[in-house]
């Protein structure tokens, strides 16, 4: 499948809002579990342009991806400081290096709502956002059954990165990538809660069996799985602004001075009409 056919195909399951009311109401809609319980299976990724794909850093880099991905694992691993990748394990490092900045085949996801609107109205005021939004539950059970064996053994249905780290059977990537042998699945993860930025944030991982694997194909391949609610460029400011009014701002997902400097920032930022590229870029 060519990137223009996906691009065609990835809107199959677009709700394209048409104003705040409608947009809480797709973001919301969350039917009672079989506990009574309105607890949503969606994680979210909130893209301020609604064009873009689920691409990961690593892949955005360009080149012979696969071979990047062992050097700068290696790399990171003997250049980083004594003590500061605090847990040992594959899974652990990877999601560290991911928070700090280090091209990997891992994708950003958090388990609420209003965090992935904030990434979607942050930034590109004059372009459509989307908020994806994939039902975990759906897509782990495509899992292999040696994954799926140890959801069932934890009584979860999330993986956590002492789960992943725990299994003889992904001891490396490439243990990992001959899962997919038969069939490619996306599996996602809770990364450790490091600091005040991962818990506020409700972080989420997700990874593929393949550096080179294209989330956005498998979705719209099974598009069961997600569906992408489009917030018109009309609406963003509005968004954006009662999601201030949530709290729901760079101050309190990036905890520190930069965080409160980035909201400062684009808060007294020039409004609708008159953003300037600074703010957009």
């Amino acid at each position: 499948m060519d990137r223009t056919e996906i691009q065609e195909r990835m809107k199959q399951n677009d709700i394209v809002v048409e104003s705040w009311v409608d947009f809480m109401a797709a973001l919301y809609d969350i039917p009672k579990n079989h506990y009574g319980r309105y607890r949503s299976n969606y994680v979210y990724r909130g893209v301020s342009d609604g064009a873009w794909h689920l691409e990961t850093s690593l892949v955005r880099m360009g080149g012979e991806v696969d071979r990047l991905e062992r050097a700068l694992l290696r790399s990171f691993r003997k250049h980083a400081e004594p003590g500061s990748i605090p847990r040992a394990g594959l899974w652990s490092e990877l999601a560290i290096a991911q928070h700090h900045g280090l091209p990997t085949r891992l994708l950003d996801w958090t388990s609420s709502p209003q965090v992935a609107v904030h990434f979607a109205t942050a930034k590109n005021f004059d372009v459509d956002a989307a908020i994806w939004c994939v039902d975990v539950y759906a897509a782990h059970e495509r899992l292999p059954q040696e994954l799926r064996d140890i959801l069932e053994a934890e009584y979860a249905y999330l993986f956590s990165v002492e789960m992943l780290d725990a299994s003889d059977q992904i001891r490396s990537l490439d243990d990992f990538d001959t899962l997919a042998e038969h069939h490619p699945f996306a599996l996602f993860f809770e990364p450790p809660a490091l600091d005040a930025r991962i818990v506020n944030q409700a972080a989420m991982l997700s990874v593929m069996p393949g550096v080179n694997l294209d989330l956005t194909e498998f979705l719209v391949r099974n598009p069961d799985l997600y569906k992408r609610i489009v917030i018109p460029s009309s609406l963003k400011w509005e968004v954006r602004d009662k999601l201030d009014q949530d709290y729901v701002t760079e101050r309190t997902l990036f905890p520190g001075l930069d965080g409160l400097c980035s909201w400062l920032r684009r808060y007294y930022g020039r409004g609708p009409g008159h953003a300037d590229r600074a703010l957009r870029d």
